[in-house]
């Protein structure tokens, strides 16, 4: 393959495999963030041409229409939400769809999973870019009888001329309407939403039946001939560095093709140096891992440990010189005037993605062109991290996309894919890269560690009026143009406007900074996921203090504005009217105020904005006296704009964050002695079991006119506030500590 071929793989191969059909119809645009054009539409060329275009839609001869998934698929459902964008506007029957993943392809524009961006972003493309072709086929079945435009219409995957009731199947019309012009796309009529076959309905993942019978989906699948397998062996201390191994004991052992020392670099999120072990199957890698004995410069991380971390945050807790983020009128003198006041500290420890399929990544590197095999979040950042580290042009590194067995922002990073590459660049075969669990909990980039110390004060009338949060957080060293600067891990950074920042008259919010060696990544919802716990949590605290029911409470502070503006460079402006509907929508659904529960049993009600999302939500719990937990019943009111996509979809991501929030409340946490985590696998790791989900999650969509976005993220954030508040109904004991297990809940 030349390099100037490169570009252009993904697409070819898709024309490649589609071309099968007889020649057909092909229509593409580029996707840089907004509509730019439909670029060209080609006519094609008897025995199957390839067609230049970046292709989204292709048409065959055989009425199959075959639809790209740019993004990367980790078990949110976009390779089937986007694909139906297209097929609504297309008029397509479902039946009729194939979808394939893309590669990584600058023609298909921005190709990440993360942030609940990829259907705000894509959602008008798409559906103009199957508009246009749903008009151009309507345009050549009306010139092929003859007859006006306007008597014609598309549906189930045919063109209909309404006075004859004849009709052509788009796969009649391929040819005919491949030698039309492209229309503007932002000419093109797209739906009215009322006329919506697809969008809004339950559709089962295209991948579905290949997921539940074991087929070949995953990174960790990936075959290809004559591979070898590698494992990678890094200093458990993060930042060390190899002084020296038993690398020619290592090759003398069974199945053992090399061994070898990779230098690496002194990013915490890049290529850390280790030991390669390349065998002829993963059990002999692993198996010769064992024996591998490593002299480890262990660095100026050595030392740091958890304990450590505690006492630097109590201390920082304590000092001046903290950043100032946000500070509205006099906190001082608004606490030391108030009828009540209430302070407390709220912590949560380093938490691991902990996704079922561990990373790995399949490389190989031949006459200076590296072919990547990737379950990946992010493909354009391994290509370029690949680039940087090793020196090989983007233009030379061809990276297929493959499915994740789980993201939840893990897969953003690249360290693994670097991994790969610089192990196949020295071995020159095809090499599969598998990372064990130990490895992958001790290796993740970790969701970052917190402390927030907070005093709050309300009026005579209940009102809140003060609020101060010291957040103590950690920071990575970075080097940039020759200095080393910290910067806080992904999620770990507050902004001024976080709520109730620019609704309190009286508000101080502060940061400071613990240095440390963890390297940090973001993790689902980042920030949100552990800030709207202490949040909405102490503002609880406050509701009981000040003797008022905690809905009223959140109400009163939302007040009565339609929009807060945001302020400064991540500055968000706030919709306060779609937050109190949704607060209402809610507790309506939840029947909040409505039953008096036992002792033991209780309501909690949170909310939360995050990822263009607005979320509310109330749990019932259950604590035995012995303190055992169940939750029994959450309800949850999303605002996720005018339209659902995917209905199954939509309502899989909202049950899936309910559950996914509520384990990492009860369960995760990560110990560091020594400078290295401590646990290593699921035994020292648990995870939520079907026996801790709750029996009911009960998901409502309040509808509103505004922009599509993103779901899975938003619905994450409120839910460990909502099942604290209510343990605190039940028993009155507040949890200020994840994971649950460090609160005693033993009441009676």
């Amino acid at each position: 393959m030349n390099a100037p071929d490169l570009a252009s793989a993904g697409r070819r191969n898709f024309l490649r495999q589609s071309a099968a059909a007889g020649g057909g119809l092909v229509l593409g645009f580029y996707l840089n963030g907004s509509t730019q054009a439909v670029e060209r539409l080609e006519k094609p060329v008897a025995g199957g041409a390839e067609f230049k275009p970046s292709a989204f839609i292709r048409i065959g001869r055989d009425g199959v229409v075959t639809l790209v998934s740019k993004q990367p698929e980790i078990g949110q459902g976009i390779k089937t939400s986007l694909p139906t964008v297209i097929a609504e506007e297309l008029e397509v029957s479902w039946k009729d769809v194939r979808i394939v993943q893309g590669d990584l392809d600058p023609a298909y524009g921005r190709q990440s999973a993360g942030g609940s961006t990829s259907t705000p972003t894509n959602y008008e493309d798409f559906r103009r870019l199957g508009a246009a072709a749903r008009l151009m086929l309507v345009e050549a079945a009306a010139r092929s009888w003859k007859v006006p435009v306007g008597e014609c219409f598309a549906a189930d995957s045919a063109v209909h001329h309404r006075p004859s009731k004849r009709k052509l199947g788009y796969g009649q019309l391929v040819d005919a309407a491949a030698a039309l012009p492209v229309p503007d796309p932002k000419s093109v009529q797209i739906k009215d939403p009322r006329d919506f076959k697809l969008l809004g309905k339950r559709i089962g993942g295209v991948d579905n039946h290949q997921v539940v019978t074991g087929q070949p989906l995953f990174g960790i699948d990936t075959q290809l001939p004559g591979m070898l397998y590698a494992v990678y062996e890094k200093s458990p201390v993060f930042g060390g560095k190899v002084r020296s191994a038993n690398l020619d004991a290592i090759k003398a052992l069974p199945g053992v093709k090399d061994a070898f020392v990779i230098a690496g670099t002194d990013d915490l999120r890049g290529l850390l140096p280790g030991v390669a072990i390349i065998a002829e199957s993963t059990w002999a890698a692993w198996s010769a891992r064992k024996q591998l004995q490593v002299d480890w410069d262990e660095g100026r991380f050595a030392n740091q440990s958890w304990s450590g971390f505690v006492s630097d945050a109590q201390r920082l807790s304590k000092q001046a010189g903290a950043s100032v983020l946000r500070q509205d009128g006099d906190v001082g003198a608004a606490l030391a005037g108030a009828a009540k006041t209430v302070e407390a500290a709220y912590s949560y420890p380093f938490i691991s993605h902990a996704s079922f399929e561990p990373q790995n990544c399949t490389a190989h590197y031949k006459d200076g062109v590296l072919e990547l095999w990737a379950p990946t979040q992010n493909p354009a950042a391994g290509q370029e991290l690949v680039t940087a580290t090793l020196g090989i042009p983007k233009d030379r590194i061809v990276l297929h996309i493959t499915r994740s067995g789980g993201g939840f922002g893990r897969r953003l990073s690249a360290d693994y894919i670097v991994e790969a590459a610089a192990i196949a660049q020295r071995v020159q075969a095809p090499v599969k890269l598998t990372w064990t669990r130990e490895d992958d909990l001790r290796h993740d980039h970790f969701r970052p560690a917190g402390f927030h110390f907070l005093r709050g004060g309300v009026d005579a009338k209940g009102k809140l009026i003060a609020w101060h949060n010291h957040f103590v957080t950690f920071a990575n060293p970075v080097s940039r143009d020759g200095k080393t600067t910290l910067v806080p891990g992904s999620g770990g950074s507050l902004s001024g406007d976080e709520f109730p920042g620019r609704w309190v008259d009286n508000c101080l919010l502060e940061q400071s900074a613990i240095e440390c060696g963890v390297p940090m990544g973001p993790w689902r919802a980042p920030g949100s996921c552990v800030f709207a716990w202490v949040f909405h949590s102490f503002i609880d605290e406050l509701a009981h203090a000040a003797g008022r029911d905690p809905l009223e409470f959140r109400l009163d502070i939302l007040g009565d504005k339609a929009i807060v503006a945001g302020s400064g460079e991540r500055g968000t402006p706030y919709d306060v009217s779609r937050m109190r509907r949704v607060l209402l929508h809610v507790a309506d659904k939840a029947g909040w105020g409505k039953r008096k529960f036992p002792k033991g049993q209780g309501q909690g009600i949170a909310f939360h904005f995050s990822h263009r999302g607005y979320i509310a939500q109330v749990a019932e719990v259950t604590v035995a006296k012995d303190g055992t937990l169940k939750v029994d019943r959450v309800v949850v009111a999303t605002d996720i704009g005018a339209q659902i996509v995917n209905l199954s979809g939509a309502e899989n991501q909202v049950e899936g964050s309910v559950v996914d929030g509520l384990g990492t409340l009860m369960f995760p946490e990560l110990t560091i002695e020594r400078g290295r985590i401590v646990q290593g696998n699921f035994n020292e790791y648990p995870l939520i079991r079907i026996a801790d989900a709750p029996p009911k999650i009960e998901v409502h969509f309040v509808k509103t006119d505004y922009p599509v976005t993103g779901l899975g993220e938003p619905a994450l954030p409120p839910l460990a506030p909502a099942v604290c508040n209510a343990i605190f109904a039940a028993t009155g004991k507040r949890v200020r500590q994840f994971p649950l297990a460090r609160t005693d809940l033993r009441w009676g």
